[in-house]
């Protein structure tokens, strides 16, 4: 859900050198390049407008166009469709990261980004719209699920032991069995 920690651990990806793309990237990617502003409402929108125009797993086709054949993370996988889309095309370890939603709306309102709610009433309907795209069903089948009610730091680290794990140790806990950090 927003203000997780997705983008944390997206960052300490990079950090050990893994390449990451950011489906939220991907949409305001095309509401600049479409003139559209960057406000939560009209993001929203346009991300429902491209899925209706292109298909559920309109972003995830796009993010799949940015990819090789290396290791990467896929930030902000919102649908089964999308995840589905992602199963078919490699390997997945999904991984999900959860906050309350009040912890969650804190963050938001101290990030500021042009995206993020600025009062409860936007926090609350972006979180439904989230859910009715089917975040929630995703955030279920998660193979491992980061729970983030911290600080950075702790997340931080959390996720650095497990890339570390994962990556450099090769000690792959994904395909095993689910896993909560």
């Amino acid at each position: 859900m927003p203000g997780a920690g997705k983008s944390i651990i997206a960052s300490v990806a990079e950090s050990i050198g893994l390449k990451v793309i950011a489906m939220g990237d991907v949409i305001r990617e095309e509401a600049r390049r479409r003139g559209i502003s960057e406000s939560p409402e009209s993001l929203g929108e346009l991300m429902l407008a491209l899925r209706r125009e292109e298909g559920p797993e309109a972003i995830a086709k796009r993010c799949i166009e940015k990819l090789s054949d290396e290791v990467a993370i896929i930030e902000g996988i919102r649908s089964l469709e999308e995840l589905d889309f992602f199963k078919s095309k490699a390997e997945v370890c999904l991984i999900a990261v959860h906050a309350s939603p009040l912890t969650r709306f804190k963050r938001l309102l101290k990030r500021g980004r042009p995206d993020d709610p600025k009062n409860l009433e936007e926090f609350i309907i972006r979180d439904m719209r989230e859910i009715r795209i089917g975040i929630g069903s995703v955030i279920a089948l998660a193979d491992i699920m980061f729970i983030n009610e911290g600080t950075i730091e702790e997340l931080v680290e959390k996720v650095r032991d497990f890339f570390r794990r994962e990556f450099i140790e090769g000690k792959s806990n994904c395909s095993s069995q689910t896993q909560s950090y």
